[in-house]
C-alpha cells in the first residue's frame, strides 16, 4: 500500500471512529496506518485506545508490542507479547513474537519453548521455522537448525516491505542469510523512504527478481554463513542496479581474513588468529602460546568466547564452545593505568567514519550493553568527547589508522571494534558488516548518543539513495 492509499484509509477510518468510538477494532485498524506512515506516537495511542475498549484485543496487543520492540523498548514489548500469549494461547504468532524477545534477551529456553510450541500450533509457520532455526544454530546444532531452514524455504523467501510515503519509491532489494549473521537495517529502511523486498539468497531459485532500483547486500557475518556471499553473487548475476557491500568483499571479512588481511597497515595492531579443528586443538594451543582468547566462529557479543590462561583450563573452556574448530585469538591489552578496559566503535559509511560509542569495562570482555556506562557519569562524559571530536581522543595514529582499515576492507558499510595502546595505535578488536547500529534508550542520559546514531543512520539511508557501486 503506497502512503497516498494509506491516508485515504486512515481518513475513512477515523470517518467510522467518529461514528463508532468504542469499536476497539477500528482503533486498532487506525494504529497499523499510522505506524506504516511513520507516526509511531499516535499509533502507541491508537493501539492504547483499542486495549482500553478490548484488553484482550490481539491485534492491539501484538502490534503494540512490536511497535515498542522497533523503537528499543524491549520489556514494554515483552510484556505486551506475553499478555497476547496469555489471553491468545492457540495463535501462533504471539509464542513467535516473544520468543524472538528473548531469544534477543538472551534466554534461550524459553525462547526454545516459544518456538516449539508455534510449530505445535502451526508447523509450517516459516517465522517459528526461523526462529527455531536461529536458535538452534547459535547453540551448536547446526543440522538440526539446517532441517527446519529448508522446511522455511517452502514457505517463503522472499519477503514485501510495502512504501508508505508519497511520490515515487526507492526501490531496495535487500539480500540476507538465512542462516544469520545480517546487517541490522531495520533502523534505516524507513518505509518512508523505501520500499523493501527482503531476499533469502540461500533459497532462491526464480530467474527474475523483484523491481529494484538498488541492492543493498545485508549478509554480514561469513564466519556464521560462510555460503551466503557466493548464493549473492549468484542473485547479483540477474542485476545491473547498484550494489551496497559487493560479496567478493564481504567474502574477505571472516575474522581470520580480517586479522591476516590488517596486520602490517600504519598504526594497526591486529592480534595473532588460528582456525584450529578440535582434533588438533591441544597442539596448536601449545604451538600459539597462552593466555590465549577461545571463541567459536559465527558468534557476537561476547558469547561462546572465554579466556585462558594457561594449559589445564583449555579442556574445560573448549568444551563450553560450540562448533567443529575454534579460533585461538591473541590478547591485546586495552586496559587504561587505572585497568579500566575501553571498546571503540566507529562505522564506515560511504567512505566516511563516524564515532558510533565508547563503552569502558571492568572486564577484559567489553560490550556496551554489559559496560558501567549508565553507572558512571565520568564514563559518558568521556563517550561525549569521543562523538564530538573522535580525531582528537583517538589522535592522529589512530585515526590514520581508520582510514587504511577502510580503504583495505573496500566495504560501503562496516563497522571497527578497537582499543588503543599507549602509544596511541588501534588494537583491532574486529571488523566487518554485520555490526549493530541501535538508537540509544530513551532514559535522558542517553540525549548525548542521539545525534551520533541519527548521523549514521541518515549516511546509511544517503548510500541507498546514492549509491556508489554496481554487480
Amino acid at each position: 500500500m503506497s502512503g497516498d492509499d494509506a491516508r485515504t484509509q486512515l481518513a475513512e477510518v477515523e470517518a467510522a471512529i467518529d461514528a463508532h468510538p468504542g469499536h476497539a477494532a477500528l482503533h486498532h485498524h487506525r494504529g497499523v496506518l499510522l505506524a506504516g506512515l511513520g507516526r509511531v506516537d499516535e499509533a502507541r495511542g491508537a493501539f492504547l485506545t483499542a486495549l482500553s475498549i478490548e484488553p484482550g484485543h490481539f491485534g492491539a496487543l501484538n502490534d503494540l508490542g512490536t511497535l515498542l520492540y522497533r523503537a528499543d523498548f524491549r520489556t514494554a514489548a515483552r510484556t505486551a507479547y506475553a499478555e497476547a500469549v496469555r489471553l491468545h494461547p492457540d495463535n501462533p504468532i504471539g509464542h513467535i513474537n516473544l520468543a524472538n524477545t528473548l531469544m534477543a534477551a538472551g534466554e534461550v529456553e524459553g525462547a526454545r519453548a516459544g518456538f516449539e510450541t508455534a510449530l505445535g500450533l502451526d508447523p509450517r509457520h516459516p517465522d517459528a521455522l526461523q526462529g527455531l532455526a536461529n536458535l538452534l544454530q547459535h547453540q551448536g546444532e547446526v543440522e538440526a537448525a539446517e532441517r527446519l531452514r529448508q522446511r522455511s524455504y517452502a514457505a517463503r523467501t522472499l519477503v514485501h516491505t510495502p512504501y508508505q510515503g508519497t511520490g515515487a519509491p526507492r526501490r531496495v532489494l535487500e539480500l540476507v542469510s538465512a542462516v544469520g549473521g545480517n546487517i541490522p537495517t531495520r533502523f534505516a529502511l524507513d518505509p518512508t523512504l523505501f520500499d523493501v523486498h527482503t531476499l533469502v539468497v540461500e533459497a532462491f531459485d526464480a530467474a527474475v527478481l523483484p523491481a529494484h532500483d538498488v541492492v543493498l547486500n545485508a549478509i554480514g557475518d561469513v564466519d556464521l554463513a560462510p555460503d551466503a556471499p557466493a548464493a549473492a553473487a549468484r542473485v547479483l548475476t540477474l542485476t545491473a542496479a547498484p550494489v551496497i557491500n559487493l560479496p567478493a568483499r564481504v567474502i574477505q571479512t571472516d575474522r581470520a581474513g580480517v586479522a591476516h588481511g590488517l596486520r602490517g597497515l600504519p598504526g594497526v595492531v591486529a592480534p595473532r588468529l588460528e582456525r584450529t579443528p578440535r582434533t588438533g586443538l591441544e597442539a596448536a594451543a601449545e604451538a600459539f602460546g597462552y593466555p590465549l582468547l577461545l571463541r567459536s566462529p559465527g558468534y557476537h557479543t561476547g558469547q561462546n568466547f572465554a579466556r585462558v590462561e594457561r594449559p589445564d583450563d583449555l579442556a574445560a573452556a573448549a568444551a563450553a564452545l560450540p562448533g567443529e574448530a575454534l579460533l585461538l585469538i591473541e590478547p591485546l591489552d586495552a586496559r587504561d593505568a587505572k585497568g579500566a578496559w575501553r571498546k571503540y566503535r566507529v562505522m564506515l559509511v560511504g567512505g566516511r567514519r563516524f564515532p558510533l560509542h565508547l563503552a569502558v569495562s571492568e572486564h577484559w570482555k567489553v560490550h556496551y550493553f554489559t559496560s558501567a556506562m549508565a553507572a558512571h557519569a565520568d564514563h559518558r562524559a568521556e563517550e561525549a568527547a569521543f562523538l564530538a571530536d573522535m580525531p582528537k581522543v583517538l589522535g592522529p595514529v589512530a585515526t590514520a589508522a581508520l582510514g587504511h582499515i577502510q580503504d583495505t576492507l573496500g566495504l560501503d558499510y562496516a563497522g571497527v571494534d578497537f582499543g588503543l595502546d599507549a602509544h596511541g595505535r588501534l588494537l583491532l578488536f574486529e571488523a566487518n558488516a554485520a555490526m549493530v547500529v541501535a538508537p540509544p534508550g530513551p532514559e535522558s542520559i542517553w540525549d548525548y548518543r542521539r545525534q551520533a546514531t541519527g548521523r549514521i543512520i541518515s549516511a546509511v539511508q544517503a548510500l541507498l539513495l546514492r549509491p556508489s557501486h554496481t554487480a
